[in-house]
């Protein structure tokens, strides 16, 4: 078998070291926090840190993967935490010395005794794998009592309890090495050696399915991290880089997106005073990711501070944003120079909102990521709306040139074709989330040129 070794070389003063070894799946690397720079390219078997140095050997699952990550990265600049980061293959081809941190398993290990309690790594993780998903995948094979997810250094792993024992051993011998997507989200599943799962929480990142009424977070808990916002931002936080982000695109970012910002506010100005509050403001940028919590600054009426779920989030709005037009105003949307928004009176809070769209189906709302546009497209619309109920609702926002109801999936959905941007873009922030015969209407741009 042929074992490898890349490296990756970090600080601010460092050049790109020429790569004089041959591939290997072993990677080079300086600077300790980096394995989510290449978990996207394959599974991190063995690491080794080398703490006097600041670097670190990171073995791979196959050669493949390491080659693969050192292909992209010619091309790439990667980055943690603001210090760019250099990879290269190592001299050696095997590591003997595992991670003391990981999850990861000595190959004697994977004949450990049958439990009812299977532990889940998640290999080559390009889009997000919820409670809901796992507990898809795995209940067709036996009554799934709990789930719990979690991020390691191997991974994003979870552990998922049976009723029976018998159920786990089907669920691994059906599933095990098998993808959830086409393509990615490859399962490695082995026996727990755990007799329980405790869940304290019904939420995001753990189940009790024989105890619905857990709660589904402890109160008064707070996070200063951004990105630690609900779901999506804990998986782009995971994954932390653009190879991640880019699979939510379809392979590749948008012209002018890095998908390495790490600031998750941003500052929003020129504004119409008169006519913005903190609700338009959140069903505009809600385009563009979650929204954490928006506050409009009282000594400048025209200014606000908008923060969104995580840095990407925060890029896609400055970039498609800035120079909008919205009620007569060209805006200015730029990075914060304050990382977050603190919680106050004049605050207001949207990280419990069901309107966050990132919530549930991120991979497919970002691929409808775009600048204003003169159409919208309308969804959860009632049965019986007529176009004329549409342009009645629509109409005092600007000129409507065209519309058109259709339906798709059994629900009634529409475009409407506005003669500006900037009348598209009103009518959006004033009537997104609004009723029309008790249904709650979704808004967001088209990218269709016609109807």
């Amino acid at each position: 078998m042929i074992h490898g070794c890349f490296g990756i070389l970090s600080g601010s003063d460092c050049v790109i070291h020429k790569m004089t070894e041959a591939p290997s799946k072993v990677i080079h690397v300086r600077n300790n926090d980096l394995l989510q720079l290449v978990q996207p390219f394959g599974a991190v078997t063995k690491l080794v840190m080398l703490r006097a140095k600041n670097q670190a050997l990171l073995q791979m699952h196959d050669l493949p993967s390491a080659v693969n990550a050192l292909q992209y990265y010619t091309n790439v600049q990667p980055s943690v935490r603001g210090r760019n980061v250099y990879i290269q293959f190592s001299s050696h081809q095997e590591l003997t010395t595992m991670d003391q941190n990981s999850q990861g398993r000595k190959s004697g290990d994977q004949d450990a005794e049958p439990n009812r309690i299977l532990l889940v790594t998640i290999h080559h993780l390009l889009y997000p794998i919820t409670v809901e998903v796992l507990h898809q995948v795995f209940s067709p094979h036996g009554f799934v009592e709990k789930i719990v997810t979690f991020q390691k250094s191997a991974g994003f792993q979870a552990l998922i309890q049976f009723q029976l024992r018998q159920n786990a051993v089907s669920a691994r011998e059906a599933l095990q090495g098998r993808n959830i997507y086409d393509g990615c989200c490859q399962l490695d599943i082995q026996f727990s050696n755990l007799s329980e799962l405790q869940v304290n929480y019904n939420n995001e990142r753990s189940r009790d399915f024989t105890n619905p009424s857990l709660p589904s977070e402890q109160k008064g808990r707070s996070s200063q991290v951004c990105s630690s916002f609900k779901y999506y931002s804990n998986f782009v936080s995971a994954m932390g880089n653009a190879a991640a982000i880019a699979a939510a695109f379809g392979g590749g970012l948008p012209p002018g997106i890095s998908g390495t910002n790490e600031r998750c506010t941003v500052l929003v100005s020129n504004l119409n005073s008169d006519k913005i509050d903190e609700d338009k403001l959140f069903n505009l940028f809600s385009i563009y990711g979650n929204i954490v919590r928006i506050k409009l600054l009282r000594n400048k009426p025209d200014h606000a501070l908008v923060q969104m779920g995580d840095g990407f989030q925060a890029e896609l709005a400055v970039h498609f944003l800035k120079g909008a037009m919205l009620f007569g105003k060209r805006l200015e949307v730029n990075f914060s120079k304050y990382p977050t928004i603190t919680t106050a009176p004049d605050t207001h809070e949207y990280s419990n909102s069901n309107l966050n769209r990132f919530n549930r189906n991120a991979s497919k709302n970002y691929r409808y990521c775009c600048s204003p546009t003169k159409m919208i497209h309308l969804s959860t619309l009632p049965q019986d709306i007529t176009e004329e109920d549409i342009v009645a609702h629509f109409e005092e926002h600007g000129t409507i040139v065209n519309t058109k109801l259709f339906e798709a999936n059994g629900k009634k959905q529409a475009l409407v074709l506005f003669e500006t941007e900037e009348q598209a873009t009103e009518a959006l922030v004033c009537k997104h989330a609004s009723s029309i015969d008790g249904s709650i209407i979704r808004i967001s741009f088209s990218q269709l040129q016609t109807i």
